[in-house]
């Protein structure tokens, strides 16, 4: 019963602010400058996600906002604890390094663009004319052919809409292929440089 109440007065009717309250309501013209992924990856070998966003109306968005849907898919299999499993694993999302109040050896940083919000990032208010770039450091954990996709918003409660100059929704993909095992690499022991390749065998 309090349930409905709530429902039906509001969530500020029964003590929570509502978190669109402060978010301004309209439309904004964002583009996406660069969208870089390697194609060819390697299971266990690091790389990185790159997003630039452009405001390229003349309003600031109140957010560029970035959401995944894709580092993970979802395993059938029973007596999973979860069952979202890793395509790539987020060793930092973008943004810098969120600070630690004590010294500590931090393990996958989630990085100060993180928000409560579910896979997405933002780094702030977007201004006219402005660009922001995203970048995320990941490691491939599942072998295949994969595709990452992503939506931009001007804003996180969802008044604050963006499009294209076009008027189509921001988003798009980027397709990876992870091959199963990472590629073969030496040391030169009279260099000390990596090289690619299986060590030669002495004759």
């Amino acid at each position: 019963m309090l349930a409905s109440a709530c429902a039906a007065l509001g969530a500020s009717a029964c003590g929570a602010a509502r978190q669109d309250v402060a978010e301004v309501k309209g439309t904004f013209v964002i583009e996406v400058v660069k969208a870089s992924f390697p194609a060819s990856q390697a299971i266990a070998r690091p790389t990185k996600l790159e997003l630039q966003l452009r405001n390229a109306g003349t309003r600031t968005a109140p957010r560029g906002a970035v959401s995944m849907d894709s580092f993970y898919y979802t395993e059938n299999y029973p007596h999973l604890a979860a069952s979202q499993r890793p395509v790539w694993v987020v060793e930092q999302g973008p943004g810098p390094p969120v600070s630690t109040p004590v010294a500590s050896q931090a393990v996958s940083p989630p990085g100060g663009a993180q928000t409560a919000y579910v896979n997405t990032w933002t780094l702030g208010p977007l201004a006219a004319g402005a660009t922001q770039t995203l970048t995320w450091r990941v490691t491939p954990v599942k072998a295949g052919v994969h595709t990452v996709r992503f939506t931009v918003a001007a804003g996180l409660a969802g008044k604050a809409k963006a499009q294209l100059v076009s008027g189509a929704p921001v988003q798009g993909q980027l397709t990876a292929d992870v091959a199963p095992l990472p590629p073969s690499r030496h040391v030169d022991p009279r260099t000390g440089h990596v090289l690619p390749g299986a060590f030669p065998l002495l004759p």
